[in-house]
């Protein structure tokens, strides 16, 4: 049976395929399996020499990890070619916002943010600077389409990369945020996030993924980076 037929004709890939795991060479085994396992909340499912295992829900593996090749080597190099980020899809708004409280718990950087319209995303690397999208997509019939019914991804409220200044504090016209890791900061309670550069702070409320933007007039210097990096 050809490929064609296989599809019924169309030539396209069969609508049931999707992306099953993603395999990445790490420097240092231990670490990468404490940042998927302890930061993100994967489960370890299997581990042989020089590779892990883990996934999310029973499933046998959703990444995987090795340094076969790798351990205690360096990122690539800008200017290279290779992995720009995975993507890790959760099921509802409220997981992602799990996933960000997570995240600032354990003093990891978030990058950027950005409304694409089908979905909301946090951008961030793992401890090898594997680029990684934590997002959750919005249902279907509430996609924005073209006048052709085309899919019209669009890009709102783009923070940029490069959430690594020493502003870790929102200006005084946010309540006081305590963090210790800079671009990223978590309100004590437990309800609030806030994403800082040196001119921006969005405020982000937990429970709802909502956000508010301020501009910065003043800012607070870190005692320490207690991120994976």
């Amino acid at each position: 049976m050809t490929g064609r037929e296989a599809t019924g004709g169309s030539g396209r890939i069969d609508p049931g395929a999707d992306i099953g795991h993603v395999h990445l060479r790490v420097s240092d085994l231990d670490r990468a399996v404490r940042f998927y396992r302890d930061v993100l909340g994967f489960e370890l499912t299997s581990q042989v020499p020089g590779a892990a295992f883990l996934s999310a829900g029973g499933y046998h593996h959703h990444i995987g990890l090795n340094t076969w090749e790798s351990r205690g080597g360096a990122p690539p190099p800008r200017g290279t070619t290779g992995l720009f980020h995975f993507a890790i899809r959760y099921p509802t708004r409220r997981a992602l916002a799990d996933a960000l409280r997570r995240l600032g718990e354990h003093g990891v950087r978030l990058e950027g943010a950005s409304d694409h319209g089908v979905s909301e995303a946090l951008y961030l690397h793992d401890p090898d600077r594997n680029g990684i999208e934590l997002y959750w997509d919005r249902p279907r019939d509430a996609w924005p389409r073209d006048a052709d019914g085309s899919i019209r991804s669009v890009l709102l409220r783009r923070l940029p990369a490069g959430y690594r200044s020493d502003a870790v504090a929102p200006a005084n016209s946010l309540p006081t945020i305590y963090s210790a890791t800079p671009g990223l900061a978590v309100d004590p309670s437990g309800r609030r996030a806030v994403v800082v550069n040196r001119k921006l702070a969005a405020e982000i409320d937990l429970r709802t993924l909502a956000v508010r933007y301020h501009p910065l007039t003043s800012t607070r210097t870190p005692a320490c980076d207690c991120g994976y990096t």
